[in-house]
């Protein structure tokens, strides 16, 4: 029980590689189990926490808290401060960022309209489709049958679609406007 926590990131990076996750016999040569007997308890427990679950065909799948990470208080981004020595709390990326999983998507950014908003090629945003928005929302639009991706704002009562990078002009549409949706977030991988 007490090397579950390191068993369960075994099986996590396991998952990360194959998109699998291991039989059982694999999970005993993964984590160093020499019984079957140790296996199957050591999935009972990962079950009974949520980590695991059983597919209808008895394979093993994700559970709800499989994807958890933990979320460390705080970090200072000036001078250097102690650890806190707290355990942290954890939390999922779609548990964070998405709050309505049939309405959300996730799109590439490309070009550099929106990096003074801190939105810069490569990365990817979290879109929550609505077909409205308010001032002030970066939205992704439709005009003239192609996206893009700005700040809503309005200027007397006409829709403005603002970037947020000098080098580019202000979009004053003249006709209708396609809002597809808001973002809501964002991340990007560093390689």
């Amino acid at each position: 029980m007490a090397n579950d926590g390191q068993h369960l990131a075994r099986l996590q990076d396991y998952y990360a590689r194959h998109r699998i996750l291991p039989s059982y016999a694999r999970i005993g040569a993964l984590v160093g189990l020499n019984s079957k007997a140790s296996v199957a308890d050591l999935v009972l427990r990962l079950k009974a926490d949520d980590y695991v679950e059983s597919t209808p065909d008895r394979r093993l799948k994700p559970g709800r808290r499989f994807f958890e990470r933990p979320v460390a208080e705080s970090v200072r981004a000036g001078q250097p401060t102690p650890a806190p020595d707290i355990a942290p709390d954890t939390l999922t990326i779609d548990e964070h960022l998405v709050s309505n999983p049939s309405k959300t998507v996730f799109i590439k950014v490309k070009g550099d309209s929106m990096i003074d908003a801190g939105i810069h090629p490569g990365d990817t945003v979290v879109v929550e489709k609505r077909d409205s928005a308010n001032t002030g929302d970066i939205v992704v639009a439709v005009i003239d049958n192609e996206f893009t991706l700005k700040r809503f704002e309005r200027e007397r009562g006409r829709v403005v679609l603002r970037p947020e990078n000098k080098a580019y002009p202000v979009i004053r549409p003249k006709g209708d406007v396609e809002i597809f949706g808001v973002v809501v977030g964002q991340f990007r991988k560093y390689r």
